[in-house]
């Protein structure tokens, strides 16, 4: 196993976010107006044209802004396990040829995401600003939420890439489970209307448990559920364990199917 090189991750970093911009007169660019339109969407449009109410609250941009909550770390979250889940097989030009650290490929998909997050979350505040929201200490919480779901993505992102290489449905069927686990995470409705029973269930939800502390931190200026945030990083944590064990396991033979 070839150790991790830290230019070769930030260098495919760097060439990854350009390449999703190649050849566009705005180049780069496009990952401002990108997040500025979507937040324009959300907050604008469901909040104030809309008239979209979030329970509990009488702020008109309540909802707008409980959606960009929830929307912002799940487009993240969702995104690193999809394109972790094909890495090795996008990636099969370098990996045959190089003898490249295949954990790269799955740290600079990560950071990769992050730029993305970031710009996103920097427009978010902005925007918030303007409106004359009040920021709470609670924000300090944010760069621990990101962490641990990004950690968590990275394990399972890593965990469906080595079994992609061997069966190559897992990367459709990785795409079919984040869709019905994006509608069955409270982002676009509130998880009050849930019955009591799905409730219930929804404290095994891991992208429940974050995006319901992004949107406690952003929307009520409350504190996320520290229990459920301390579970779930010692099962994030062992999940990463596991999904690494795999993977050396199966690392030679990772390469020769390549």
């Amino acid at each position: 196993m070839s150790t991790l090189n830290a230019s070769f991750i930030i260098e495919i970093t760097k060439r990854d976010f350009a390449e999703r911009f190649a050849g566009s007169v705005l180049g780069s660019l496009w990952a401002i107006i990108w997040p500025v339109v979507n937040l324009f969407i959300y907050i604008v449009i469901f909040g104030k044209i809309m008239g979209a109410r979030l329970p509990g609250t009488s702020e008109i941009n309540a909802y707008g802004i409980y959606l960009a909550a929830g929307l912002i770390p799940w487009t993240a979250f969702s995104s690193t396990i999809s394109r972790c889940a094909s890495a090795f097989i996008d990636k099969k030009h370098i990996i045959t040829k190089v003898n490249t650290s295949l954990p790269s490929l799955m740290i600079h998909i990560n950071l990769s995401e992050s730029i993305t997050y970031f710009i996103s979350m920097l427009v978010f505040f902005v925007i918030l600003a303007f409106q004359g929201h009040e920021f709470h200490r609670e924000l300090m919480l944010l760069p621990f939420l990101y962490y641990l779901q990004q950690l968590l993505a990275m394990s399972l992102g890593l965990f469906a890439a080595v079994l992609n290489v061997f069966i190559r449905d897992v990367r459709e069927i990785t795409g079919v489970i984040l869709q019905l686990w994006f509608w069955f995470t409270p982002i676009v409705y509130v998880f009050d209307i849930l019955p009591g029973v799905v409730r219930r269930l929804m404290a095994y939800n891991p992208a429940c448990i974050i995006i319901q502390s992004y949107q406690r931190i952003f929307v009520f200026d409350d504190y996320p559920p520290f229990h459920a945030l301390i579970q779930l990083t010692v099962i994030t944590h062992v999940l990463l364990f596991f999904s690494f064990v795999l993977f050396r396991h199966l690392e030679k033979d990772i390469r020769d199917f390549l």
